[in-house]
């Protein structure tokens, strides 16, 4: 084992760790989305996956994706735990990337008022600190505000 993979097991002691998703977990600690990429087709692969699902190549390489995108869908949580670090009520979104339709991530919206909150909406990935480990959070972007 690296240097690399013993501090993604540090940091991250209980999420499920696999050689197909230890790069991800490393590119959170450097603030940064990383996502299989074919490198036959160019798609790109998430939830990871060590195949191509388009063209069944294993030529599948970890690649940063930009952090933009558009909300997809969200749901409003209204308690969960509060080890999380989030104050409730909570709005999670999946987020269409714009590297390709149907490429969606996960994760909370912060900055948003309620009034601001539609499907469609332009974001972009931010980050925040919870119990020492980066999340991937998404805020609507800057242009946005400035259009209003």
């Amino acid at each position: 084992m690296n240097l690399r993979e013993t501090e993604v097991f540090q940091r991250f002691p209980q999420a499920k760790l696999t050689r197909d998703n230890v790069a991800h977990f490393y590119g959170l600690l450097r603030h940064q989305i990383i996502v299989n990429r074919c490198q036959d087709c160019g798609f790109w692969i998430y939830p990871l996956r060590p195949m191509c699902p388009e063209c069944w190549s294993v030529a599948v390489e970890p690649t940063e994706v930009s952090g933009r995108g558009t909300v997809y869908m969200y749901t409003v949580l209204n308690q969960g735990p509060p080890s999380t670090g989030f104050e409730y009520p909570q709005v999670q979104v999946a987020v269409e990337l714009e590297e390709q339709v149907g490429l969606r991530y996960l994760g909370p919206l912060v900055d948003c008022p309620k009034s601001g909150l539609a499907h469609g909406l332009l974001v972009e990935v931010a980050w925040r600190e919870t119990e020492g480990k980066p999340v991937a959070v998404f805020q609507p972007r800057a242009e946005v505000g400035a259009q209003s």
